[in-house]
């Protein structure tokens, strides 16, 4: 019986099936997903181009529509499929965090703020509501623009917490600037919004003031 013949370095999903994806470069996992490449380069040759383009793949991926599709080789499908991938991984962080404790994975909390807020232009500032095992209920969104009272109100964020029947709640926001350093602003809202959840029983665990690349928790650094 003749022997099969070995998977070409430039056919990733054959090597996938042969050897499992963790075999695989980031450029050969991207071009299963991009599937065809442009004129003068393979999808693997696109991939590695799009990951240096964005400093790495997290970049790519935190990428916008409009960004995305003004890269060549990057169509309206291809640039949904990347934007799915993002919200997916972002979903995926989220179900860790109502499987377990908050508390016992500050990590994984601060990977899903990353994941939600380190790309945006913006600043948005994000609440996760937990329950009394310190589980994720769910995340909405407080406000966008600069963090301020003015822009977060207490009360509001009182309303919310009730409604979702939280214990606990954590506060994040970004810095689209890349300074990960918290703003006296940031230290009053936190003091403010610590006081108002204390007399509905609510107990705020943490701000996390989040980067592209990192974030800062408050409750670390003795500041909650």
């Amino acid at each position: 019986m003749p022997s099969q013949p070995a998977a070409s370095p430039e056919r990733p999903r054959e090597r996938l099936l042969a050897h499992g994806a963790q075999s695989l470069t980031t450029p050969e996992l991207l071009a299963i997903v991009l599937r065809t490449g442009i004129r003068g380069a393979s999808a693997i040759a696109l991939g590695r181009q799009l990951i240096e383009h964005f400093n790495g793949l997290r970049g790519l991926l935190d990428a916008d529509l409009r960004t995305l599709m003004a890269q060549p080789g990057l169509g309206l499908a291809k640039a949904c499929e990347l934007l799915a991938i993002h919200e997916l991984n972002r979903r995926a962080l989220a179900e860790e965090l109502r499987l377990g404790q908050a508390l016992d994975q500050p990590q994984r909390v601060k990977h899903y703020c990353i994941a939600a807020l380190g790309h945006l232009k913006v600043e948005h500032c994000l609440a996760l509501y937990l329950d009394s095992q310190y589980r994720l209920i769910t995340s909405e969104e407080l406000a966008r623009g600069t963090l301020t009272q003015a822009s977060v109100y207490p009360r509001e964020v009182v309303k919310a917490s009730l409604k979702h029947h939280a214990a606990a709640l954590i506060l994040a926001h970004n810095h689209p600037s890349g300074v990960s350093e918290p703003s006296q602003a940031d230290l009053a809202l936190t003091r403010h919004l610590k006081q108002a959840l204390a007399l509905v029983d609510i107990r705020l665990l943490d701000h996390l003031v989040v980067t592209a690349n990192s974030a800062i928790s408050l409750a670390e650094r003795g500041q909650i």
